[in-house]
């Protein structure tokens, strides 16, 4: 399993205030383990208020029509790498 970089901890700890959850350390969540079904067990809602969450937090909008956004939501890898890239551009 491999660890955190800096900036998937600060996306993994708004990930865990924005969507409550209580039970799990933002420090918990493996950067490559699903955040859909099996892994955190995430629903289409939760990613409506992870995308909200994001946006408010690094200042850009994640579609809800980007053909990317199964890739996007895959991990916090995924999403992190999808976030740094987008504050790049």
């Amino acid at each position: 399993m491999s660890t955190q970089s800096p900036v998937e901890h600060e996306l993994a700890e708004l990930i865990v205030s924005s969507l409550n959850l209580e039970h799990t350390s933002a420090a918990a969540i493996a950067p490559e383990a699903p955040l859909f079904g099996g892994g955190l067990g995430l629903d289409s809602i939760d990613a409506l208020e992870l995308a909200l969450a994001i946006s408010k937090r690094y200042g850009f909008a994640l579609r809800s029509d980007n053909p990317d956004n199964k890739r996007i939501f895959s991990s916090l890898r995924e999403l992190s790498a999808h976030i740094e890239k987008a504050r790049v551009a």
